[in-house]
Parts: structure tokens; C-alpha cells; sequence
């Protein structure tokens, strides 16, 4: 028995020094496994740590100003209030909406839009329900925040427009990012950011990097679910730049003024020494805040079903047939072939091609006229004859030279280039030849020849400059005063057209204004030194009945009989002081051609008090400062 109990204890304890060996083995591995962790891979697991106790978030910075030549604010950002909530603490969400909606408007888009990102978002993450609270709204929530669990106010910015729809179409406007932004390879970590926006037209889209700035930091303390506990620090972001465009804004609310006072209307105000744009208007326009702060689904279609196109930018994307105010350019073509300035075509109203009649806008016609009568009077016949002679590839050429047919690489987005045809662009875009009768129509501007209106005051700059004017919007100099003057103008490229033959058109197209007889000669400016020189033109959108014929030129028929958006395009290219020329100024309305003079009644006077006004504004920049330069531009001696 004894022997059995020694025996028994021997086995015990061989087992308890198996067990405790064991246990040392492990002790041993786990001392080493805590000094590995500890000590050798110590800077390592306190970085994780730190990592995972502090978030660094981005912080959007404030979006850079956009202002007018003289510093008047055209974009801005607005101190706003919001109320958000954290779904997590809210409870119940739908009563909660329902208890916020019985104190501010809340639309079932707000609703849907709130539980649409509460889905997306983790439980802890506050969610916008509404922004751009009025004082009163902000109060009432305030009031009654301790019955709304997880619902809170909150400070931020929302870009203001305070001339609204006078420069929407050339400031534009922000919105929030679409998929499509970030699929478009954008690798800004701001694009992330919740409400943030972006540009999306005009200047906002065309200088956005600029504008945006660069981004903030907070880091914040979390817990271990991710929620914040406190701030430890905050950096604030970089405003973005500021972007001074060359506006006058004075000039662009009087423009769009005269413009929104017609149906629908566009004017493209120049400086030609420099190509800098004063005042750029598309009427009607909209209201760039709506899109900033969220454009409702009803205002939405509003803009899209409006016929008279509010979304357009009817200025640099309008591409309309340019009537006679292309007449210019195929005179100068003609001189350049050596057709002379007294070359004369009898004109009875009538221009016979083949079997084909071509009329004039003048039933009975001008008599015999030449090339200054035959631009003063508008007449069509003329110009049909000069057409026949020069064929379509030199009209082009000219064109192309004085900025038709071409994009400028303007900066502000949506430009259009127009159309130029010629024989060589018929047979690549619609492969076929090119047949003489189709010369007669481009010859006055009609037919495929299409322009813009930024075109067409590009156009008459370079007519008074005799160089290649380019234009622009954004001012990199800075804010400049009234009173300064650049002096001479702007080295642009020469014209190879000679001073002579530039003389000659700009001296035809003063007569149009200034002398009886002239299409526009009840438009003109009385005062001498303000007096300024033009071409009108009403272009067809459609082809003309015989009966309406008889409309167009005796107006027997009643004009407002025709539907809206089948009457003609009444335009005016202009330019002032005549005696030596700096502001141009290009109008198109839309089907204005309401009366019987078309272009000379409808688009005439919006050049003729754009102009004015520009002139009275800033009178050290009528006369050029340089004798040489002065020389080159000198029209003539009119009085």
C-alpha cells in the first residue's frame, strides 16, 4: 500500500514538473512576446495607437472673391446657418423631421435628399437637413433644441451673386460635386468634402482650381467608435485668389437692362486697344444663387422649358446667320481683288443668278450705287454682284482674318466658333461640292455663314484697329481707378489689309449712322464728340414667302402676325468715338425684327446708349495718347 502511494506520488510529480516546465515555457514566450511589443516594436505600436485616438479632416477653405475692374464684388461668400443632426442620437428619425418640420419649411425633397444620406453615412456623422436658415428660422431651432435629440446649428459660408441674373451668364455659378466630377480624374481630396462646391460655369468654372484655395486641418480626438471627443487642433485653409475680371459693371447693368427689355437679346461691349470685354450680357439670365444653395426641381424646369433659353450664353454661344453686318467683310475682300472703291452695280430690287431671282431688302432697289452707298443703304445687290465675282473661298479668307469662323480661347467656358463656308469645308463636313448660287446668299451673311456675337465685335475691333484683336475677360493687373488710362494700345498682330481700304469701310459704315440716308441715321448720337459709326443687319430664320416678301419690303403685311421664333435676328455692330475709334460694341436680338427697320431700330439703339454711356464714363480714354498710333486709327475727317 505504501509502496503504491510513493509510486503514485512520483507520477504526480513528474507530471507537475512536465506542467510547471510547460508553464515556464510559455511564461517565458509570452515574457518575450510583452518585450518585443514593448520595447523593440514600441515606436511602432504607439504610432498605431495615436493613429487610431486622432483623425486629421480636411477643412474646406473660403472661395476666392470675383470682382469688376474697379473692385465691385461680383461673387462673394455669405456667413449662412444650418441645421444638422446625428442620426444615431435623433431617435426616431422620421418624428424628428417631423418635429423640425413644424418649425421651418421642410420640402419632401429635403426629407428624401436626409434619408437618403443618412443610408450612406455611418450613425455618428451629422447630416444637413437644411441650409441658409433665416435669423427667425435659426431662433425657433435654438429654442427648441432640447427637445430635438442629435439636432444642432451650424456656421458656414455660401457663395452670394449680388448682381444675380445681370452676370450670370459670365460669373456663372457653384454647385455641389457630381459623380461626374470625380470620375473625371480630380485627384483634389476637397472634391470629397460634403458641401463642397465647385464651378460650374462662366468664371467659377473657368478659374476654379484658382478659386478653391487651399485646404484646412483639424485634428480631433475619437473614441474608440469613431467619435469625436474633442478638437486638439485646427489650422484654417487658404482663401482662394482673388479674380478681377475687366467688367465695368455700370456699363454690363445697362447693357443687360436694354437688353432684357426685348425678348431676347445678347451684347458684347469692347475695348478694342486692348480686347478687354466691358460688359458681356445674355438676356434673360438666371439667378446663379439658386444653383449654389440647391435649385429646386421647379425652378429647374422653369429655366429649361423657357423658350427664350435663360441657360444659354447667347453672347459666346449664339451662333446666329449675320446678316449685313457681314457685308463689311466682303467689301474689303472686293477691294483686296482689286474691284475698286468706285466700282458700281445697278440695283432694281432684284439680282438674277441662272433662273433664280435674288431680291434686295429694298423693293424697287437703290438705283446705281457704289461701294460706299451700297454699305450706307444696305443694299443687297451690290453685294449678290460682288459675291459672284470674288467666289467664296476669298469671302472666307477675309473673314477668317478679322476672327470669323474662329474661337478665341475665350475665358469664360461654351464658346462656339460659328461657321465660315468655303469650298474646302462643304466637301469635309458634308461631302459634297460647293455650287456658285450658294456664294449669292453668304455674300450678305446668310446661307451656312454663321457668328456670334462676341465674333462680330471682335470683328469691328479689328476693323478699327487693323490687328488681331484677341479678347479677354480676366484682368491679371489688378484693380485699376476710373481715371487710368493704358495708353497705347495692346501690340496685337497686323492685319494685312491696307489702312486705306480699312478707312474706307469704317468711313461707309459712319455714313450708315450719321448721314440721311443711312439705315441707321435715326439711332445716331447728335453730340460730334460721342458720335458714333455702325452696320445693321436682320438675318432670316427661315425662308420668306413670296406674300411676306411684300411684308419685308413694302410691309403691307402685318409683321407681328409672323410667330415669335420665326421672325428675323435684328443686329448692330458698332463702334465710337468715329474720330478715333476705341469701344466696339456688337448687339443681336433675338427675332427683333418686329419693325420695318429690323436691325436699325432694334439693335441700333442698344449700341448707341451703350456706347454713349461708355464714353461719358471714362473720357481719357477717347482720344489715344500715342500721335502714331492716333494716325493709324484715324477714320477720316467727318463732322
Amino acid at each position: 500500500m505504501k509502496k503504491q502511494e510513493q509510486q503514485r506520488s512520483r507520477v504526480l510529480t513528474r507530471r507537475a514538473l512536465v506542467i510547471a516546465g510547460g508553464q515556464a515555457v510559455l511564461v517565458s514566450a509570452l515574457a518575450a512576446r510583452l518585450y518585443y511589443l514593448q520595447v523593440v516594436e514600441s515606436e511602432k505600436y504607439t504610432t498605431l495607437a495615436e493613429d487610431n485616438r486622432v483623425n486629421l479632416r480636411l477643412l474646406a477653405p473660403p472661395r476666392g472673391l470675383i470682382v469688376d475692374r474697379f473692385g465691385v464684388p461680383l461673387a462673394l461668400n455669405k456667413q449662412m446657418y444650418r441645421v444638422v443632426m446625428i442620426p444615431e442620437q435623433a431617435g426616431e428619425i422620421e418624428k424628428t423631421l417631423d418635429a423640425i418640420g413644424t418649425l421651418i419649411q421642410l420640402t419632401d425633397a429635403d426629407r428624401r435628399r436626409v434619408m437618403r444620406e443618412i443610408r450612406r453615412k455611418p450613425g455618428f456623422l451629422p447630416v444637413m437637413v437644411r441650409s441658409n436658415l433665416t435669423w427667425d428660422e435659426v431662433a425657433r431651432i435654438e429654442v427648441n433644441v432640447p427637445e430635438l435629440p442629435g439636432v444642432t446649428i451650424e456656421e458656414g459660408l455660401v457663395r452670394q451673386y449680388p448682381f444675380g441674373e445681370t452676370a450670370s451668364h459670365v460669373v456663372g455659378y457653384v454647385a455641389p460635386v457630381s459623380e461626374k466630377d470625380l470620375q473625371n480624374g480630380q485627384a483634389d481630396p476637397l472634391l470629397e468634402l460634403p458641401d463642397f462646391r465647385i464651378g460650374k460655369d462662366g468664371a467659377e468654372k473657368f478659374h476654379d482650381l484658382r478659386l478653391r484655395g487651399k485646404a484646412g486641418t483639424s485634428e480631433v480626438e475619437v473614441n474608440a467608435y469613431g467619435r469625436v471627443v474633442r478638437e486638439l487642433s485646427r489650422k484654417e485653409g487658404t482663401p482662394g485668389e482673388e479674380i478681377v475680371l475687366t467688367l465695368d459693371m455700370a456699363l454690363q447693368e445697362l447693357a443687360y437692362r436694354r437688353c432684357f427689355a426685348e425678348k431676347s437679346a445678347s451684347c458684347v461691349l469692347l475695348d478694342a486697344w486692348t480686347g478687354e470685354v466691358l460688359a458681356l450680357v445674355s438676356s434673360p439670365g438666371y439667378d446663379p444663387s439658386a444653383f449654389a444653395a440647391g435649385i429646386s426641381a421647379a425652378y429647374w424646369r422653369e429655366l429649361v422649358s423657357n423658350e427664350r433659353a435663360p441657360l444659354r450664353n447667347k453672347a459666346i454661344a449664339g451662333q446666329y446667320a449675320p446678316g449685313s453686318t457681314f457685308k463689311p467683310m466682303v467689301a474689303l475682300a472686293a477691294l483686296e481683288a482689286g474691284f475698286g472703291h468706285d466700282m458700281t452695280v445697278s440695283c432694281g430690287g432684284v439680282f438674277h443668278f441662272g433662273n433664280v431671282k435674288f431680291h434686295c431688302w429694298k423693293k424697287g432697289g437703290h438705283g446705281r450705287v457704289a461701294l460706299r452707298d451700297a454699305l450706307k443703304k444696305s443694299c443687297d445687290v451690290w453685294f449678290y454682284e460682288a459675291g459672284r465675282r470674288l467666289g467664296i473661298d476669298k469671302i472666307a479668307a477675309m473673314a477668317n482674318r478679322f476672327g470669323l469662323g474662329v474661337k478665341h480661347d475665350f475665358d469664360v467656358p461654351g464658346e462656339r466658333p460659328g461657321i465660315i463656308p468655303s469650298r474646302a469645308w462643304k466637301l469635309a463636313t458634308r461631302g459634297e461640292r460647293w455650287h456658285e448660287g450658294e456664294t449669292i446668299s453668304c455674300s450678305i451673311g446668310q446661307s451656312y455663314v454663321s457668328a456670334t456675337p462676341l465674333q462680330l465685335a471682335v470683328m469691328t475691333a479689328r476693323l478699327v484697329t487693323g490687328r488681331a484683336v484677341q479678347p479677354r475677360i480676366t484682368r491679371e493687373r489688378g484693380l485699376m481707378t476710373g481715371a487710368e488710362s493704358d495708353g497705347a494700345p495692346k501690340d496685337f498682330p497686323t492685319i494685312d489689309v491696307p489702312r486705306k481700304d480699312l478707312d474706307a469701310i469704317l468711313d461707309a459704315m459712319y455714313a450708315v449712322v450719321n448721314e440721311p440716308g443711312g439705315t441707321a441715321y435715326a439711332a445716331r448720337i447728335t453730340d460730334p464728340v460721342l458720335a458714333f459709326g455702325g452696320k445693321s443687319g436682320s438675318s432670316q430664320v427661315r425662308r420668306i414667302s413670296a406674300s411676306e416678301r411684300d411684308a419685308r419690303g413694302g410691309f403691307t403685311k402685318k409683321v407681328h402676325e409672323i410667330p415669335w421664333k420665326e421672325r428675323d435676328h435684328a443686329l448692330f455692330v458698332s463702334f465710337a468715338p468715329v474720330h478715333a475709334p476705341r469701344y466696339v460694341c456688337a448687339v443681336v436680338v433675338e427675332h427683333g425684327g418686329e419693325t420695318t427697320g429690323g436691325g436699325s431700330a432694334v439693335a441700333a439703339p442698344i449700341c448707341r446708349d451703350v456706347l454713349r454711356e461708355a464714353q461719358k464714363r471714362d473720357p481719357a480714354r477717347r482720344i489715344p495718347d500715342d500721335g502714331s498710333i492716333a494716325e493709324a486709327q484715324q477714320v477720316g475727317s467727318r463732322s
